[in-house]
């Protein structure tokens, strides 16, 4: 494998088993899903030696780093067109796949959730996300109410999509090792959303978990809804003994006082 300098502030750590490679590349496979598909971060090319043998995808790479860029470009004979120069945060997704496309990679670890929420934005573009994150964070987007790591992520993330955890991956099949575990997740967007309101479903979740040690009624005071919320269920609960029906249902409640 050629040598790279890594760079901490892009959060590189290189998967380096073919094997794990096989397994993220599969995760996407077994979906049945065939069309564009975005990998994010693609580094040296661990999974993209994969993905490029499977002509049923129309394969897109987002790499920021202009060194690994130039590499990708000559390993793979890619246009520019297929080739992305962008910092993925900034990539409007529905614009530029207009018919929409799956989202795949070994995420980079230190703009891991904010990778989620932009795919959450643009969720009626993104119909399957497999993803490599921190351990840590992929368990606490695919885990239920009651669990310690439960919170804002979950809720977001499942109300769009059905989250399944499917591999831990230990430190040492990457280079640089990571000083943590990470979590290999599948997500598959749901045929109808769990929320008809999603603006307000965000603020409520956010405002919830924003004080997580508040009940309900105190920590959605900052929100100004419509008088005779207080009355509602769930209030004298934390928002982490919610599950995500019971914040859907809260939700559908605000609405019907709003009238």
């Amino acid at each position: 494998m050629k040598h790279f300098v890594h760079k901490k502030s892009f959060g590189q750590h290189f998967l380096k088993e073919k094997s794990i490679a096989q397994d993220i590349v599969q995760a996407m496979i077994s979906t049945g899903y065939q069309g564009p598909l975005l990998e994010i971060g693609p580094g040296h090319g661990a999974l993209t030696d994969f993905l490029v043998t499977f002509p049923s995808f129309d394969l897109f790479l987002n790499e920021l780093d202009h060194t690994l860029y130039d590499y990708l470009t000559q390993k793979y004979r890619l246009d520019d067109a297929h080739l992305l120069k962008a910092d993925f945060l900034t990539l409007d997704i529905t614009s530029l796949f207009p018919n929409g496309c799956a989202i795949i990679g070994n995420f980079p670890y230190n703009i891991s959730t904010q990778i989620i929420f932009h795919i959450l934005h643009h969720y009626a573009s993104v119909p399957v996300v497999v993803g490599m994150f921190q351990k840590e964070v992929a368990m606490r987007i695919a885990s239920k109410n009651g669990s310690k790591v439960y919170g804002i992520t979950s809720v977001l993330t499942q109300a769009w999509y059905d989250v399944e955890y499917l591999i831990t991956v230990p430190e040492h099949v990457f280079d640089p090792p990571p000083k943590v575990q990470s979590g290999v997740i599948r997500m598959i967007r749901k045929a109808t959303p769990s929320v008809q309101n999603p603006d307000l479903f965000f603020k409520v979740v956010k405002a919830g978990f924003g004080q997580r040690r508040k009940t309900l009624r105190n920590a959605l005071k900052t929100l100004h809804l419509p008088v005779g919320w207080e009355k509602l269920p769930w209030l004298d609960k934390r928002a982490e003994q919610l599950s995500l029906g019971d914040f859907v249902e809260l939700i559908q409640q605000i609405k019907i006082i709003t009238g």
